[in-house]
């Protein structure tokens, strides 16, 4: 086995929030290698400020978070995933976790886009790069989702919700100093987008399916023509149930949703760390099927 079949068998073992947390890590190297033989190129990259601008680089709507400044940026931003990542892809799909952080990126640099354009004068620099609205939609899903979970902070364990609190507040104040502005505007935006996903889910409505499928769709047009061919015949296959099959396969289902709820009830009340280990490997299982 070569260097490069390692690396795939690696990289395949990575649950999602470790993919992109390499993703990002390659993407950061390749900016800065490129930032440093051809700037001009790399800037087409970075989400540029104003309307017009941004409007003629639309691609740098999410490619911007795939670059960061240096080494203790990209650190920050894959912390981050890495922490809210273990909240969230214990009950909801990769696909979830990749879509919210893409709703994230989209969301600060729309945010970027309208207040640089509207009042250009109160902001400094001329372009905004990094993964941190991407981030701080999980971050903020997580906490707002499991707001009694507990992660512990050195010595002392800290519920989810505080740590919301203080991005919040911080940020908040960095907009009003001018402090790394454009940036401040950005996590806020992703932040906002983390918490309606998770008040929304804590509904029984996913809205992050339909970015999923969009996702899922351009991902087909990757893989090969008899892949593609093989899994419409095997979506063709299905079996059907007649009588009391279908009844008991029905109140199966039911049975399995209400068990769900009745544990998402219990992290709501009390937190993630209430539930028993019988429990948390029921709803990770339930969470991939």
């Amino acid at each position: 086995m070569n260097i490069w079949d390692k690396f795939k068998a690696k990289y395949a073992s990575f649950d999602t929030s470790g993919q992109l947390i390499t993703i990002l890590f390659f993407t950061a190297i390749s900016g800065w290698i490129l930032s440093r033989l051809y700037f001009p190129a790399y800037s087409q990259l970075a989400l540029v400020k104003g309307f017009i601008p941004a409007l003629l680089q639309p691609w740098s709507w999410i490619t911007y978070g795939f670059l960061h400044e240096d080494l203790w940026h990209f650190i920050g931003n894959a912390f981050g995933i890495y922490i809210a990542g273990r909240y969230v892809l214990n009950i909801f799909r990769g696909r979830q976790l990749l879509s919210l952080f893409f709703l994230g990126v989209l969301g600060g640099a729309i945010s970027f886009i309208l207040a640089t354009g509207l009042l250009p004068g109160f902001f400094k620099g001329g372009s905004m790069i990094g993964a941190s609205a991407g981030v701080f939609a999980l971050i903020f899903f997580a906490c707002s989702y499991f707001p009694e979970s507990e992660y512990r902070l050195i010595f002392v364990n800290i519920k989810l919700k505080y740590f919301a609190y203080f991005f919040l507040a911080s940020n908040l104040a960095m907009v009003v100093l001018q402090v790394n502005t454009g940036g401040s505007l950005a996590h806020l935006a992703g932040a906002g987008i983390g918490y309606y996903t998770a008040i929304r889910m804590k509904e029984g409505i996913d809205i992050l399916e339909g970015f999923a499928k969009i996702g899922d769709y351009f991902a087909s047009l990757f893989k090969s023509g008899s892949n593609s061919t093989k899994s419409e015949r095997k979506a063709k296959m299905k079996t059907v149930y007649k009588g009391n099959n279908k009844a008991s396969n029905s109140a199966a289902r039911s049975t399995d949703q209400a068990k769900v709820d009745s544990i998402l009830d219990k992290i709501s009340s009390s937190g993630y760390e209430s539930l028993s280990k019988a429990e948390k490997d029921y709803l990770f299982k339930a969470g991939k099927d």
